[in-house]
């Protein structure tokens, strides 16, 4: 069978490209014109309908506090009924997934470990050591290592997706965009909530917050969240693994505000986290071969493995955020964070039992048995931000700032021969300290009360020091000399933008920005004798967008259509025949869209909201090549000049959907004049993703649609709720990711559930 963009001419590829961008630009044309011819018909509406409007959403996209429509980039956030909603399950941070336009969440390690795509932007590598192009930033500390990404979302202020470069303001590894979350702080208020859920597999979720004034200068809060889950697939074959799937994850964070004046606020912070459980579950030959099916026969609850599956991580931190109102009106912040993390993750690799060389094994054919872990016995990370701020009245505002970021990580790397018993026989173990500074400046300069302009300069300088060692062989290769590398690099990025009011409701703004990304390195040599390195990638990102109130705020829109190309593109060769991780840099990637936001009160009653996506990317270097599946796949690619490789140029990135898509609707029905019966819905899809850089019949996802059903009563003004609950309430099964070294081995995602959930604040 032929490759569809195969079949394509390179000129009929890109006039198929520009075709869609046309559309999209003409799309976004047609709602702005529409947004005009709305907003002249809000001029009837009834002092009735007026007491029905959204609330305004304010954002910290550009590290101050603005209405969400003033800011000149792609921003969609989450907050309150609806994140509840999608966590009611007992969810990890992956629920987030498909819930903003272009966002994408996958793990191979399960809930620790998350991989963030935006816009088709992403790393599929599992090294502990992996660079992202997505930065998470939790509570104004950006969350470097991947382990550390996983913390979970409770007693949430707010989540914001900010997508495109953002190399200006933030500050580390940010090409693909920021996903940023900020927790509900201290106040003078007291106040605080309970919220308690329990549903199949004996899953139990305790989340709950409490914030009180301790005196005129002191206020605190404590939040807590406790998940548990009973393991419900049985494991087949008499081993080390019984039952998976469960697991035991509880964080708490307490904060404490000290407020002496309107002119100094110093906010403490300290957060940890204990989860254990069940690693990743890779079931072998679980992909009909020819194809993308699930075999038949396939059973959700049943694995059948003879090595052990085990999953720990703890986590502890604190940060403190001191704010100075000067005198002279400009305001001085200082951000110091530090992380420590220790996990150790185990998993059956070959996903089945036993091995074609003694005579048994399954499930399918199992060439040899492997199995293997990943510790991370030390990590370090503190970072410190100095920013200064203009007032923010008057036409010109600023922030200028300095950034430090300093990490120092241990990663150790074992194998164990199942048919042994699981005997450790392979041992190496690697180290990296990263430094980077960087100095940023950005101007805001409104023109006109209709024309706003912005700009950003962000220089960084990024040095790493890599060792890595195999001290034991599971091949018997013996061991390796200290292999080392020092990569480094200096850069400048920036962003400028424009913001245009056609009328007070709406704006129309463009965008253009570059981010960088410094060089990454991969050590894993447990089963290789090298060390690859990826130069430095940048990006540069065009953006033009409409943002809009509609019918007199009942309804808000915000949609925009962007083109990003990247440079020397770090990418990630997972697996393949060698089982070997390595490095490489495409000459180009590019990608680009269209995505829409809109928000709805449909009647006083009802509540809509509306996201989508169309991403389209493409790596572009003809001579790419890389090694493909050691598990009979079947691989649509071009074969390269070495036998087992293939051609990837043409290629969309892993993990990149085409089209993401969310919609929710919330019915409420009055019982009294302080109860309600309400019931929401929510739905999630994504479109087919390739799984590794090459493309193969078998190791492509298909498409996910996942919904979310919940109905309930909540009486004494909302001050109590009870509700019960269902996840994935279609039960569509489909495989996510692949092992693709030795046998068809995939993993799958979350079943259905269901549940009863009871809410207080107080």
């Amino acid at each position: 069978m032929s490759h569809p963009s195969r079949n394509l001419t390179k000129p009929a590829r890109q006039s198929r490209v520009h075709i869609a961008s046309a559309v999209a630009v003409a799309v976004l044309s047609a709602l702005a014109s529409q947004t005009a011819i709305a907003q002249n018909a809000v001029k009837e509406l009834t002092k009735e309908e007026k007491k029905t409007q959204l609330e305004t959403i304010t954002v910290t996209a550009d590290r101050r506090v603005e209405n969400i429509k003033e800011v000149p980039m792609a921003i969609s956030t989450l907050s309150g009924e609806k994140l509840d909603v999608i966590n009611s399950g007992g969810q990890d941070i992956r629920m987030l997934a498909a819930r903003i336009p272009s966002l994408n969440i996958e793990s191979s390690f399960g809930r620790a470990f998350p991989r963030f795509y935006i816009r088709g932007f992403g790393n599929t590598d599992f090294d502990l050591n992996a660079s992202q192009p997505v930065s998470l930033v939790y509570d104004d500390i950006v969350q470097e290592n991947a382990l550390l990404k996983g913390f979970p979302l409770f007693d949430m202020q707010q989540v914001e997706v900010l997508r495109g470069p953002q190399g200006t303001l933030f500050g580390r590894n940010t090409p693909a965009g920021v996903i940023k979350f900020d927790s509900v702080k201290p106040s003078r208020v007291q106040d605080g909530y309970l919220n308690l859920s329990y549903g199949r597999y004996n899953t139990t979720n305790v989340e709950g917050a409490y914030g009180t004034a301790i005196n005129s200068d002191w206020s605190v809060r404590l939040s807590v969240q406790l998940q548990n889950r009973d393991s419900f697939v049985n494991n087949t074959v008499k081993g080390p693994t019984d039952k998976r799937e469960g697991y035991s994850d509880q964080a708490a964070r307490f904060q404490a505000l000290y407020e002496p004046s309107k002119q100094f606020s110093a906010l403490f912070n300290v957060h940890a986290r204990e989860m254990d459980g069940s690693a990743r579950l890779f079931r072998a030959n679980i992909i009909k071969k020819g194809t993308n099916d699930l075999v038949d026969n396939f059973k959700v609850n049943e694995i059948s493995l003879d090595g052990a599956n085990s999953s720990r991580l703890s986590n502890l931190g604190s940060n403190l955020r001191m704010k100075w109102t000067l005198d002279n009106g400009m305001t001085l912040h200082s951000i110091t964070g530090v992380e420590a993390l220790d996990s150790f993750n185990r998993g059956d690799i070959d996903g089945g039992y036993g091995a074609s060389f003694i005579g048994t094994f399954g499930p399918g054919f199992i060439p040899f048995p492997a199995e293997s872990a990943d510790a991370l016995p030390k990590h370090n990370q503190f970072s410190q931000e100095l920013r200064l701020e203009s007032d923010a009245n008057g036409p010109l505002k600023w922030i200028a700032g300095a950034y430090y970021f300093d990490e120092d990580i241990t990663i150790d790397s074992y194998n164990y021969d199942s048919l042994a018993g699981g005997v450790q026989n392979g041992f190496a173990t690697q180290r990296q300290k990263n430094k980077a500074m960087a100095l940023f400046g950005s101007v805001n300069y409104k023109f006109t009360d209709q024309f706003n302009v912005r700009g950003g300069l962000r220089y960084t300088s990024d040095k790493k020091d890599f060792t890595a060692k195999r001290l034991v062989s599971p091949f018997g290769a013996g061991a390796t000399p200290e292999l080392t590398a020092k990569p480094s690099d200096k850069d400048v990025s920036w962003d400028l933008s424009a913001t245009y009011a056609l009328d007070k409701a709406t704006n129309l703004y463009g965008r253009v920005s570059r981010g960088f990304r410094a060089p990454s390195i991969q050590g894993r040599v447990l089963f290789g004798d090298s060390i690859s390195v990826a130069n430095s990638e940048k990006v540069t990102s065009f953006e033009a967008g409409v943002k809009t109130d509609l019918f007199n705020k009942r309804g808000r829109l915000s949609a925009n259509v962007f083109r990003y190309e990247v440079r020397d593109a770090q990418l990630t060769a997972v697996g393949g025949q060698t089982n070997f991780n390595r490095l490489i840099n495409a000459a180009k990637m590019r990608g680009q869209g269209f995505e829409l936001d809109l928000e709805a009160i449909l009647t006083e009653n009802l509540l809509a909201t509306i996201g989508g996506s169309i991403n389209n990317t493409e790596i572009l270097d003809g001579g790419l090549v890389t090694a493909a599946c050691g598990s009979g796949c079947t691989v649509l690619d071009p074969a390269g000049p070495v036998a087992g490789t293939f051609n990837i140029n043409g290629n969309s990135l892993p993990q990149a959907p085409k089209y993401v898509a969310n919609f929710t609707l919330k019915y409420t029905l009055p019982l009294s004049s302080s109860s309600e019966f309400f019931v929401y819905t929510d739905w999630a899809y994504r479109s087919k993703v390739n799984f590794f850089l090459y493309e193969s019949k078998e190791y492509i996802g298909k498409s996910l649609m996942e919904g979310g059903l919940r109905a309930g009563y909540n009486w004494d003004n909302g001050k109590y709720e009870v509700a019960a609950f269902g996840r994935n309430i279609g039960n569509q099964i489909r495989i996510v990711g692949g092992i693709d070294f030795n046998n068809l081995t995939g993993f799958i995602n979350e079943p259905r559930t269901y549940g009863v959930q009871f809410k207080a604040k107080f």
